[in-house]
């Protein structure tokens, strides 16, 4: 239905090559630059990625921030970037860290920022056009819906980060260190413990207050919890969907200049 609102997607793309030029300016003058003389290494990961999934290579930051992060406007405009937090950098390995730039690319080849925006922008144009009760509900049931696409979104990536690394421990163990990793300590960390707390909460989740407790987290939530993202990857992997992708792909040396 988004697809079909041309006006409005122009309009929006317009107003979004605006907020990517200041995001340039602020990337370009308060971060570091991966080009092919500058963290060579990452340069070459972020190639390959983009080489996989046939999307353009974007402009890549590093800042410094204590907070393990990455992100990405999702907008394949004039200048399309990726920015890595240092922290994130520091806690995860070569491979890991090409898998967190698969999983943004896959947001940049989705145009994920582009939706996201149009979608918030009925949502409140929706809600604002009734009256204030009506509006209210109406705001709640759309709100609902644009989480739960922007959760179905992020799994689309972890998907597409997976199609990249083409090893389901790389791609959760990204995951994984990204909820609660510890650099010092990464070699105890254990990927089936993570993955069984996935049943640990279903179980919990069993009873009437589990059930409450379990959609209250969720239901406003951009992001799928951590434990059943996890999940689903290692369930995507194991699909036929999944194979058949690879088959008609090519074999990937994963991060193998970054070693």
């Amino acid at each position: 239905m988004l697809q079909s609102l041309f006006g409005l997607e122009w309009v929006l793309r317009s107003m979004l090559r605006t907020a990517e030029q200041m995001l340039f300016f602020e990337n370009i003058s308060t971060g570091v630059r991966v080009t092919e003389k500058q963290y060579p290494s990452m340069h070459s990961m972020l190639k390959e990625a983009c080489e996989v999934l046939d999307v353009p290579v974007p402009q890549l930051y590093v800042r410094q921030n204590p907070v393990p992060n990455a992100y990405t406007l999702a907008v394949q405009g004039n200048q399309p970037f990726i920015v890595v937090h240092s922290s994130l950098i520091e806690l995860v390995t070569p491979q890991e860290l090409q898998a967190v730039l698969a999983h943004e690319l896959g947001h940049l080849k989705s145009e994920h920022g582009v939706w996201v925006t149009m979608a918030n922008l009925l949502v409140l144009l929706s809600s604002s056009t009734l009256g204030s009760t009506l509006g209210n509900v109406v705001y709640e049931l759309l709100n609902r819906q644009l989480m739960a696409w922007q959760r179905a979104a992020e799994l689309t990536c972890d998907r597409a980060m997976l199609l990249v690394m083409q090893d389901k421990k790389i791609a959760m163990s990204a995951l994984m260190k990204l909820t609660g990793g510890v650099s010092k300590y990464s070699d105890e960390m254990d990927l089936d413990e993570f993955l069984a707390q996935a049943e640990q909460f279903d179980e919990a989740s069993k009873s009437r207050m589990g059930s409450f407790l379990r959609q209250s987290i969720t239901t406003s939530a951009t992001h799928p919890l951590p434990i059943l993202r996890a999940r689903e990857l290692n369930r995507w992997s194991e699909s036929n969907h999944f194979r058949s992708l690879l088959r008609s792909g090519k074999p990937l040396q994963v991060a193998s200049k970054a070693e």
